[in-house]
């Protein structure tokens, strides 16, 4: 009974959050258009009778806008398979855990003087890394409160803004049909990273909130197929709507890989709308690559071995999860990270509907 009572109580702390930006709650869980003071406050890119306002206002589930980090070798409050995002730039490589993000859904964070907004929708399981710019200007990013499809629409604090996180778009405010500039970002496990990145940084629960830490506040919602917070406007039976699943994205296209076709590691050329893909994965991660010039011309194979490099091919080069060449002949090299996400099925069919579904056979 304490644990029903708690879950009841972290839903509603949660959904509190998932309230306007700066639109007015007719009470029906839907947002009237405009109430912002900005040009385009009235137009959105999305059907406005789909986006959803869960209660009581913008900021409801705090951005990290000071994180604290801990090295990995102390890091005692994490599983190793718990879910991480990570980042690696300018050398320096960093974890978010989902333990905290599922409380946060937004840190505003910087590496070298070059900030960054990671963030993560637990409704969707996905999370993208863009630089904190709005309008040309150095900005911070947080919740609007409000919903598309299930997904975190977040706000940005220079102008207020609303960006859709899975159509990677400004969707209504003064910086409408802008998109951010993304940054490499992969999702494992927690052992999986460590063994990548063992000096990584990690994100601690040192956040200046108190929160359960640990404990879902969704209960089994990551797991449970059939349950819904936020219904999206479409469902798409191919998969169960919580696999996570890769997805590579195309304009409005999309094409997904299960885990299933990588069991053991493996390496899997393919093409989607045009272009040729390097898809590399294992049981704990998977990650894309846009091939062209005389990289399309090399052969590769995965070579994962709980370093850093991940897969290597016929030059002798090995390659680091982000497409660096780290060894061999074309050490410092780099690949064009795919456009891509880790994802539930779900979102992936609501936002880019009828994606295609990779298969081995």
């Amino acid at each position: 009974m304490k644990k029903n009572i708690f879950y009841l109580f972290a839903c509603c702390l949660l959904l509190s959050s998932c309230s306007t930006s700066s639109d007015i709650n007719n009470g029906n869980g839907t947002i009237n258009p405009g109430g912002n003071e900005n040009e385009n406050s009235n137009q959105w890119l999305i059907p406005i009778s789909e986006v959803k306002d869960g209660g009581p206002g913008k900021d409801g589930i705090p951005s990290i806008d000071n994180p604290r980090f801990t090295n990995a070798n102390i890091t005692d409050f994490i599983d190793d398979y718990d879910l991480v995002v990570g980042i690696v730039h300018n050398n320096q490589a960093k974890a978010y855990p989902h333990i905290v993000l599922d409380w946060h859904e937004v840190v505003n964070d910087e590496i070298d003087g070059e900030f960054f907004t990671l963030n993560y929708c637990p409704l969707t399981g996905t999370a993208f890394a863009w630089e904190s710019i709005s309008d040309g200007k150095k900005t911070t990013f947080g919740v609007s409160g409000l919903l598309y499809n299930a997904n975190l629409i977040l706000y940005d604090r220079n102008t207020d803004s609303n960006w859709s996180q899975l159509r990677l778009e400004c969707v209504n405010g003064q910086l409408i049909n802008d998109k951010p500039k993304l940054i490499d970002v992969v999702e494992t496990n927690w052992k999986t990273w460590k063994a990548l990145y063992p000096n990584t940084k990690v994100l601690t629960t040192t956040t200046g909130f108190s929160r359960s830490y640990g404990t879902s506040p969704y209960g089994d919602y990551s797991t449970n197929n059939n349950r819904f917070i936020f219904t999206p406007s479409i469902l798409n039976s191919d998969l169960p709507n919580k696999e996570r699943v890769y997805a590579i994205i195309s304009g409005e296209k999309s094409k997904v890989y299960q885990f299933s076709d990588f069991k053991g590691g493996e390496v899997i050329r393919d093409s989607f709308d045009g272009d040729n893909y390097l898809i590399v994965g294992n049981n704990d991660l998977i990650y894309g690559y846009k091939l062209s010039g005389d990289h399309e011309s090399l052969i590769f194979e995965y070579d994962f071995n709980g370093t850093e490099a991940f897969f290597k091919d016929n030059e002798g080069n090995k390659w680091s999860i982000f497409g660096k060449a780290i060894e061999g002949p074309r050490a410092g090299e780099t690949l064009t990270g795919a456009r891509s996400v880790m994802s539930y099925w779900f979102a992936i069919a609501a936002f880019y509907p009828n994606p295609e579904i990779f298969s081995l056979f």
